[in-house]
């Protein structure tokens, strides 16, 4: 059984995205597993394109790979988990993602000291980029809003709220507006492959954008994953990269707790 934070002590969540499968690379996902599972998180997040071209194929091997993560495991759709160019992207677009990953495709996950909700952000009619609508804003007021207090308010999907630009996600003020009012502490998102972190108004929320943990398109960065704890309000990240001689850790940013004031 995965651990549970006891009262008191720090939450930690591993975020992995961008895996690829398909067009990845065979160490990275051999050695993955048991990075994460060392790390002993609650809660492992997985944020979108898990596949490279969303077949079948691809699909098993993703579940595989899950089966073998630390749970709970909360996953949500990228756009190369939508097939690229048939009838299916029309008529049954996430069905494989359903059938293999996970049939709710706005999951939440609560565990003691942790609540977690997934967003899809990626339609059908979009190529690439994506988009909220107003009804998951509403489920982040509902969802993470209502957290009990004291929990850590993680959001997770694929795109990454921040972006700008071409690649800005469509109802990104009302997806903002939403997290600010549900007081959401992270958002974990991927989708650039390029890990990032930065922070809210007064350090929160914290955004995390994890890159890519075993595809071939590491972008000149390398292949990694983030690890994040919250301890007693602090959040910390340090991002996980694999070198010759196994996965280690390279950049961490630290958030201090909020005061009651400020919070």
């Amino acid at each position: 059984m995965p651990p549970e934070p006891r009262s008191g002590e720090p939450v930690v969540v591993a975020h992995l995205s961008d895996l690829h499968l398909g067009a990845h690379h065979q160490d990275a996902v051999d050695g993955l597993a048991a990075d994460v599972a060392a790390a002993r998180p609650h809660l492992t997040v997985v944020t979108g394109d898990c596949t490279m071209r969303a077949r079948t194929a691809e699909f098993r091997q993703v579940r595989e790979l899950l089966d073998r993560l630390p749970g709970p495991v909360l996953t949500v759709t990228g756009n190369h988990d939508l097939p690229l160019l048939s009838a299916r992207r029309v008529l049954d677009p996430y069905g494989r993602f359903r059938s293999w990953i996970d049939a709710d495709l706005d999951p939440v996950v609560r565990i003691p000291g942790l609540t977690a909700l997934g967003l899809q952000s990626m339609p059908r009619w979009r190529w690439k980029n994506g988009r909220v609508t107003g009804e998951q804003a509403g489920a982040v007021r509902r969802v993470l809003g209502g957290a009990p207090p004291g929990d850590v308010r993680l959001l997770a999907l694929h795109h990454p709220p921040l972006a700008t630009g071409t690649a800005r996600i469509i109802g990104r003020r009302r997806l903002l507006g939403a997290v600010r009012d549900a007081r959401v502490d992270l958002v974990l998102a991927g989708h650039t492959h390029v890990p990032d972190v930065r922070a809210g108004h007064r350090s929160r929320p914290v955004f995390v954008v994890a890159g890519t943990a075993t595809s071939h398109r590491i972008r000149g960065i390398g292949r990694s994953w983030s690890l994040i704890t919250v301890d007693r309000g602090a959040i910390v990240v340090g991002e996980r990269f694999l070198g010759p001689d196994g996965w280690h850790t390279g950049r961490v940013v630290s958030f201090p707790q909020l005061s009651a004031e400020t919070s």
